[in-house]
């Protein structure tokens, strides 16, 4: 049984859905877990990623996801020596919860969106987003946004893998381009042809893969 962190607000209901609101539910706590869903971070890449947190609010909703059973700290031995922080697998079993969130979000009739987005974020967006290929595509990728590196592995069109880590081996292609780019070609608002010809994106390797996967992430505008 997890107990609650001490003068942590509850919702008092005995009900699945008031209880994870009250392991989970508080500011910034989702944010926090997001920003793990690809791997373990460090304490300053987590603040690097979320600037608007304050440094003591983030410490202590670590504590509280640590506490609740969702996140854990460990500590890389010799010779880094920096605690890392992860998601447990119960943890990472929020993934379904985070797609919903994301789709239901993105059909949202009020404001459109605005403000930063990580670079975790914006490789989220192309795993809940990623449109099937071929059934007979296989491909391995390495992805570098402005501050990360990500290996990406499809297997029968499927996205089967996506992390925030350097490739286990040799990669097919390698794909270089801005966060902002890559958000673009989400949103639908900037087509591969024209990233690529106007050298918003650069890659090495299997140009074919390259197509194919940028094929995918494609799609049309939301109309005005």
């Amino acid at each position: 049984m997890v107990d609650m962190p001490v003068g942590h607000r509850s919702y008092g209901q005995a009900c699945p859905v008031a209880h994870a609101l009250d392991l989970i539910g508080e500011r910034w706590a989702l944010l926090v877990i997001r920003e793990l869903r690809l791997g373990p971070r460090r304490y300053a890449d987590l603040q690097s990623a979320l600037p608007a947190i304050s440094p003591s609010v983030l410490a202590q909703r670590l504590r509280d996801l640590e506490l609740a059973g969702v996140v854990r700290k460990r500590t890389l031995s010799a010779p880094i020596r920096a605690q890392l922080y992860d998601l447990t697998p119960w943890g990472a079993d929020l993934e379904a919860v985070f797609v919903a969130l994301a789709r239901w979000g993105n059909q949202s009739p009020h404001t459109p969106l605005t403000g930063e987005l990580s670079d975790d974020t914006v490789m989220l967006g192309l795993r809940t987003f990623f449109r099937a290929g071929p059934a007979q595509w296989n491909a391995t990728f390495q992805i570098h946004l402005e501050h990360e590196s990500y290996h990406l592995r499809v297997r029968r069109g499927r996205l089967v893998e996506l992390a925030r880590a350097e490739p286990p081996g040799p990669v097919d292609a390698v794909i270089s381009t801005s966060r902002a780019v890559l958000h673009a070609l989400l949103t639908g608002a900037l087509d591969n042809n024209s990233a690529r010809a106007s050298r918003q994106i650069s890659s090495t390797g299997d140009s074919t893969a390259v197509d194919n996967l940028l094929a995918t992430l494609t799609r049309p505008a939301s109309p005005t």
